[in-house]
């Protein structure tokens, strides 16, 4: 009698055989898939057939909230009830993803008998097609198989994906159309900008940048990128908005990809749209792609939420470019002052006394917590803890310099 864990010559030779997969594209649009089983695995395995346009169809007695959500929603059909033998009928693909092998095995020799191709996620020796390490990228899908071994085509995909995002494969059959991204490169670290801008990014003919924006990002350009400094540096040389406008609508006319790289988004404090109505007067296509604001994402890296339940139930993101007194502010300072929620400053250093004083006057406690953080997430971040009172006073002890960003209430005190 063989023990159980006794590999046959047989199994050997199949275990062997299930290492050389042939990759195909399977086109399931309308076409009815079954998955038995709606636990963390099948999670994982949904999103994607139902993005093939499937008709999916899924048999479990129970389900994860997500899988149950996709249910509510109507994306797939869930049959709640244990798999019983016939419901691959008509099926064209099939996914075994429970957690018992008997009921994976079953379900393997039906696909078998019925010659559906059948993923198994106990054994994956033991069924018909495996399930590839998938990304996508600006319209390729790539799948890499190994052998069973998932961590290593995991691995390789994902450098695939990093090359394909940084430009080191160019796989542009044509190349892009004349135009204008406007790109949020986030708040300054280059692993914190968008997947989609390093996709853009990787195909411009010029490049637009400033100071804020990731700059170790332009390394990874190619030598025939031209690359145009308009920096607005704090209270010093800046490049007038005017220019920059017509540098974008020349070069696009010229035939150019051309990226307008910022820092944080576009979209706050960041003249972004002035700049796509300037193209959009001058007929140039626009894309316009997000960033991760500083406005959040610095007191994230400084461990300081801006929300936080039964502390703050709201957030005012100000511009602190001009002091309150100045005829073209636009921010109404004593209605700031009465709120008990987060308030975060940006371009606020250089005046961040007539802020405090402002909102102290105006009824804001003198002892309200307050976080600055210069440069976050780069080398060079550094945080000053302070309240209200003291904050003109410690941000100048502390030499602070833009770029960095107040935030101001109670959840700059909180401490984990």
């Amino acid at each position: 009698m063989t023990r159980p864990d006794t590999v046959t010559h047989t199994d050997t030779h199949m275990a062997t055989q299930s290492d050389k997969h042939y990759l195909a594209g399977l086109d399931l649009t309308g076409r009815r898939v079954v998955v038995v089983g709606a636990g963390p695995v099948a999670q994982r395995r949904l999103p994607r057939l139902i993005s093939a346009g499937a008709i999916v169809e899924v048999i479990a007695p129970a389900a994860t909230p997500a899988v149950e959500a996709l249910a509510d929603a109507g994306e797939i059909t869930w049959h709640q009830r244990e798999y019983r033998d016939g419901d691959l009928g008509d099926a064209w693909y099939a996914v075994a993803a429970t957690a018992y092998h008997a009921v994976n095995a079953a379900v393997g020799a039906e696909a078998e008998r019925h010659r559906v191709f059948c993923v198994r996620s106990d054994d994956a020796s033991q069924g018909t097609a495996v399930t590839p390490a998938v990304a996508e990228h600006d319209g390729l899908l790539l799948g890499v198989l190994a052998g069973g071994k998932p961590r290593r085509s995991a691995g390789v995909r994902d450098a695939l994906l990093e090359a394909l995002h940084s430009g080191v494969v160019d796989e542009h059959a044509e190349a892009p159309a004349p135009g204008v991204a406007l790109i949020g490169g986030g708040p300054g670290a280059p692993d914190l900008v968008t997947v989609r801008a390093r996709r853009l990014l990787a195909k411009a003919d010029m490049v637009l940048t400033d100071h804020l924006a990731p700059r170790e990002l332009l390394e990874e350009l190619g030598s025939h990128v031209e690359v145009v400094d308009v920096s607005k540096i704090p209270y010093g040389r800046a490049a007038n908005q005017t220019v920059i406008n017509e540098t974008l609508i020349e070069a696009a006319r010229a035939g150019k990809f051309v990226v307008r790289l910022k820092g944080g988004d576009p979209y706050v404090f960041g003249r972004g749209f002035e700049e796509l109505l300037a193209c959009a007067e001058a007929g140039v296509a626009v894309t316009v792609v997000p960033g991760v604001t500083s406005a959040f994402a610095a007191p994230a890296m400084a461990e300081v939420p801006v929300t936080h339940r039964g502390v703050a139930h709201e957030v005012v993101v100000v511009s602190g470019h001009v002091a309150p007194d100045d005829e073209r502010s636009l921010v109404d300072w004593p209605a700031l002052a009465r709120l008990s929620g987060t308030l975060v400053l940006l371009m606020a250093v250089q005046r961040i006394e007539s802020f405090a004083e402002v909102l102290i006057k105006n009824g804001r406690p003198a002892d309200t917590p307050v976080a600055v953080i210069q440069e976050a997430s780069t080398e060079t971040q550094q945080s000053v803890h302070t309240t209200l009172a003291q904050a003109a006073e410690d941000v100048r002890n502390a030499d602070v310099k833009p770029p960095a960003v107040v935030v101001i209430g109670p959840v700059a005190g909180l401490k984990h």
